[in-house]
């Protein structure tokens, strides 16, 4: 059976080349939206995270109608920490676009994502987005987008992809580089003539592979997936299992079942080859489990997803201010978050440790670890939260370290000082090409290399550097990467930080606090320029006396401070230190509180 009437495709791309915005002129267009309704920018972003940092998190599945046929359209993420979305939901579509800004080009996390669709037999259609940019370099990304899919061992067929040159932001595409296009026929005619029609036997046993794991508090997990053969209906008794026997499979019941159209779910009674569904009514089932007839079980293998290359350690928080903020404290309460992430989360790896108080979280990168720190925060959860760590491995009886590809797009004055840095954190340097009056150079450089970068990038090119990194591969250990050259100000006691202390603390170094804030005893304050640290009293109030001096009157200025962010914190803390996270506020403190038993236990270190 052959289901003309259907495409299922997915739009694949690096970080901001504008996924996401094409999706919302797509939807515009085919008319999932009446002429009057008021709609938001970028519309698949649906949670606050997304929306806030123009970012997307999670794949999510979409529908429109071109004439008669359906076109199911999954919106991936771009950034390479939550790559192991679109691995799993690669499985669920026929045909993929990948769409390239005129002016970067191809990034490090298009490749990573191409290559999963490649292997996996997809063909493809390049989409030139952005075309309209006064930097727009057309030609050259074509060349590099062929070059890409020669470097990736592309079939002849893959390398005849069709090439489209689109404006999302205008909702139009073309067939010729020259001209803007009205709307975006041209790529709906595309995906219609050159992405495959689903095909399978509609009379044989139900086989659905579930690729995506959505929650909802009243009919608790639903599943959703790709129908791979047969066809299912309400109340059908089905078999679950995995292809790996991970567990031991078991029977239910489908007792709701649901299509998408436009971005709502539309309850259906059944559904055959080629649709993409949501099921609900079926306990315990996991990402990478086949639902299948109750009388013939024939699971099917998943993509294999890749491993996790940095770990944290979340606590309890144990500061003296716990317990003021959140509702959920302790650590039944933040286990039992952590492992209920790991059902929709397929790249995120949680271990309990010696400690009951304390749990090893494993993911992707820093930022799929911060979300997921934001997101509890926002629960309301309370926790602390430990420097990034590296997972080492061995192979063949070498200690070998994740290596990451970081693509840096500077100007040209600011090359020496980013050359310079990248030499200092083991980077060696694979291309440089230069583009007009900017540099792009490609650096193989250790994870743990980039902790704490960002910032010194973005202030070493004025703000102007674009960079973006992606797991390259295992390598041996390239040696000891001195962590940061700068010490923290500590508090000396608990109390709220006075004008007076902070204006004698801010000659020791940048304060990260602001007049009014409370502190506890350990609570890092500000940064020292020094490579060790300092204690400081902030809550030191002016000893009054009965004569006054001129110039006693004149008021304290403080230098503004500066307020790090989540992801900021996580890249300043050192091994002894903490982040200390709450639904309301964010605090660096040392793991050890008393300053006396710190200066003991470094003595003894000595």
């Amino acid at each position: 059976m052959v289901r003309n009437d259907l495409r299922n495709i997915a739009i694949i791309a690096h970080v901001d080349h504008g996924k996401t915005t094409l999706v919302d002129a797509m939807l515009k267009q085919s008319g999932t939206f009446r002429d009057n309704q008021v709609v938001n920018e970028r519309v698949m972003d649906s949670n606050d995270i997304e929306r806030e940092r123009g970012i997307t998190i999670l794949a999510k599945n979409t529908s429109i109608m071109y004439g008669d046929v359906k076109i199911n359209i999954i919106d991936t993420p771009g950034h390479a920490d939550f790559g192991g979305e679109v691995e799993r939901i690669l499985k669920m579509v026929d045909g993929v676009i990948l769409l390239v800004d005129a002016a970067e080009g191809p990034m490090p996390q298009t490749r990573f994502v191409l290559q999963h669709a490649l292997e996996l037999g997809h063909r493809v259609i390049i989409a030139i987005n952005k075309i309209d940019k006064p930097d727009a370099r057309v030609n050259e990304v074509i060349d590099e987008c062929f070059e890409l899919l020669m470097d990736l061992n592309a079939t002849d067929e893959q390398l005849d992809s069709p090439i489209l040159f689109c404006s999302g932001r205008d909702g139009t595409a073309s067939l010729d580089e020259k001209t803007l296009g009205t709307d975006l026929t041209p790529l709906f005619e595309k995906i219609v003539e050159y992405v495959p029609a689903p095909e399978g036997f509609e009379d044989e046993p139900l086989q659905i592979l579930v690729s995506s794991i959505d929650y909802n508090e009243y009919v608790g997990r639903i599943a959703i997936g790709k129908v791979e053969r047969g066809s299912v209906k309400v109340n059908q008794e089905v078999m679950i299992g995995d292809f790996h026997h991970t567990k031991k499979e078991y029977r239910g019941k489908i007792v709701t079942l649901y299509q998408i159209n436009g971005l709502e779910r539309v309850p259906a009674q059944t559904a055959t080859v080629g649709d993409i569904v949501c099921i609900s009514g079926i306990e315990n089932i996991t990402i990478g489990d086949t639902i299948c007839d109750f009388a013939n079980y024939e699971p099917l293998p998943f993509v294999k997803i890749s491993e996790p290359t940095v770990e944290m350690t979340f606590s309890v928080n144990d500061s003296p201010f716990a317990g003021r903020e959140g509702k959920f404290v302790t650590s039944r309460h933040i286990r039992e978050r952590l492992f209920k992430e790991l059902l929709k989360d397929v790249s995120l790896r949680v271990t309990e440790t010696d400690s009951t108080d304390s749990f090893k979280v494993a993911g992707r990168g820093e930022m799929h670890l911060s979300i997921l720190i934001e997101n509890m925060r926002r629960e309301g959860y309370e926790l602390g939260v430990s420097t990034p760590r590296v997972l080492y491995k061995e192979i063949d009886g070498k200690l070998c370290e994740p290596i990451e590809e970081l693509v840096v797009d500077v100007p040209e004055n600011a090359l020496g000082s980013v050359m310079e840095k990248m030499g200092y954190r083991k980077g060696e340097m694979v291309s440089m090409t230069p583009m007009g009056s900017r540099m792009k150079v490609v650096f193989h450089v250790p994870a743990r290399g980039l902790f704490g970068y960002r910032n010194e990038f973005l202030t070493d090119t004025k703000g102007e550097g674009i960079m973006s990194s992606v797991f390259h591969e295992y390598q041996p250990y390239k040696g000891d990467i001195p962590r940061r050259s700068q010490g923290s100000l500590v508090a000396f006691e608990t109390g709220e930080a006075v004008t007076y202390g902070l204006y004698n603390a801010q000659e020791r170094g940048a304060l990260i606090i602001t007049a009014g804030t409370p502190v506890y005893e350990g609570m890092i304050v500000g940064m020292s320029p020094k490579s060790e640290d300092l204690v400081v009293n902030v809550c030191k109030k002016k000893h009054l006396t009965n004569t006054r001096a001129s110039g006693s009157d004149d008021a304290l200025r403080l230098v503004p401070p500066r307020i790090l962010s989540l992801e900021d914190s996580l890249e300043f803390i050192a091994d002894d230190e903490l982040v200390e996270v709450t639904p309301k506020t964010i605090r660096l403190r040392k793991k050890t509180l008393s300053n006396s038993q710190r200066m003991k236990d470094n003595a003894k270190l000595k």
